[in-house]
């Protein structure tokens, strides 16, 4: 990922008893993906090869929809996946989330980014430490 020089970067951990394969599933299968992320059923579509597209549309707490699409940027099974999500200008934000075996069946998930602005940082922080958390949560169960 490439740094940013402003300072707006963030890295979140979560550490699950579970091995990186079974982490790794949760990203990058349909129906795991869609059973923890937010998303509306039958709104996601992976494509997790590198150049390879996702579509999603997310559901907040709250009850309001917006899509998300992307591409892979780096796909590197099961340990590291880099994704760019479009923004509405026509950029990019790039989050990575690497899955570290810990050993005895453990798994550490961490995500980290870089924002363009405070206000995107915050908003990205939040959005990824609700996705550790489900995503963690998830796992235990399959």
């Amino acid at each position: 990922m490439n740094a940013n020089q402003n300072g707006y970067g963030y890295t979140l951990t979560a550490d699950v008893d579970v091995p990186p394969a079974t982490v790794w599933r949760a990203w990058t299968e349909r129906d795991h993906y869609e059973a923890w992320s937010y998303s509306k059923p039958g709104s996601v579509e992976l494509d997790v090869t590198p150049g390879g597209r996702y579509t999603a549309t997310v559901v907040t707490p709250d009850g309001q929809e917006f899509p998300i699409t992307g591409r892979y940027i780096e796909v590197a099974e099961p340990e590291v996946l880099v994704m760019g999500m479009d923004t509405p200008d026509g950029g990019e934000e790039v989050m990575r989330l690497d899955v570290e075996d810990l050993g005895d069946g453990r798994s550490r998930m961490t995500i980290s980014q870089n924002c363009a602005t405070k206000e995107e940082h915050d908003m990205a922080k939040e959005g990824s430490q609700m996705l550790l958390e489900s995503c963690a949560a998830y796992v235990l169960k399959i």
